[in-house]
């Protein structure tokens, strides 16, 4: 019998990729495509001209593409997305759990809107995505699921006490997913990024103080880049990932060793 080697392609496959729309997710659905899979795009605003501009860069790729509505804080959208995903391509073989918010302020400070909104996108949407699709690939008996961590979920960070919190959630829900559907050969993992230069983080970075102590903190000395954080999302999608579940993958130059 021939020797197997590891395949780190997405041939054939099809994604979905939540919080698509710019930053990591574009990142995410753009690396998929190019590793060849097809691509449907969850968006909070599918009617924005980012999500149409994305969708003609992945058709530039010569993958299929299509824009789902899905504000993953709200339940009736996610269910509404996933089922149309599947309607138009026959399946959803890896969801990616991208889609998240982090209000920045001191503990002593943080008011309950953004508490609650953060907890509803982070923890609430990222749950209930990965259960509509998972239901879905545990019919078929095959899916992977990928979630969105952070290093925040393992280091604490100043301004940051919900976000943390919520990332930290995401990393045990990974396992506790993991652990219940492995039976059904459905895997769950996470993706843990340092700061990565995307809209949300340039504000910051480009502080010359707050650049300067954020790559002290990284022994490897740069902030990611989006694709630094999609190459681990097609690892862990691939075949070559297939024993691989419960994970958070960090992808922090070495942030949390120090």
């Amino acid at each position: 019998m021939a020797e197997e080697f590891p395949r780190f392609d997405l041939a054939g496959q099809v994604v979905l990729v939540t919080g698509a729309a710019r930053g990591l997710g574009r990142a995410c659905a753009l690396a998929c495509a190019k590793a060849g899979a097809d691509i449907a795009l969850g968006l909070r605003d599918a009617k924005a001209a980012t999500g149409k501009q994305l969708v003609a860069e992945i058709e530039g790729l010569g993958r299929r593409a299509m824009r789902l509505q899905m504000d993953v804080a709200k339940l009736d959208q996610i269910e509404a997305a996933i089922a149309a995903a599947e309607d138009a391509f026959g399946r959803i073989d890896v969801l990616v759990n991208n889609a998240g918010i982090g209000p920045e302020n001191l503990a002593e400070n943080v008011n309950e809107a953004d508490f609650d909104a953060t907890l509803a996108v982070n923890l609430k949407g990222t749950f209930f995505a990965a259960q509509a699709a998972g239901r879905r690939m545990i019919k078929r008996q095959a899916g992977r699921i990928i979630n969105m961590s952070s290093q925040a979920g393992q280091v604490a960070l100043k301004g940051e006490a919900i976000y943390c919190m919520t990332k930290a959630g995401i990393d045990h829900m990974t396992r506790c997913l993991a652990y219940e559907w492995a039976p059904h050969k459905v895997t769950v993992n996470a993706v843990a990024p340092t700061f990565i230069w995307t809209d949300g983080t340039r504000p910051s970075l480009e502080n010359p103080d707050f650049y300067k102590e954020t790559l002290a903190r990284i022994p490897l000395g740069r902030i990611g880049e989006p694709m630094d954080v999609a190459g681990a999302v097609v690892f862990l999608a691939s075949p070559a990932a297939s024993l691989i579940t419960g994970v958070t993958l960090r992808v922090d130059g070495g942030w949390a060793l120090a």
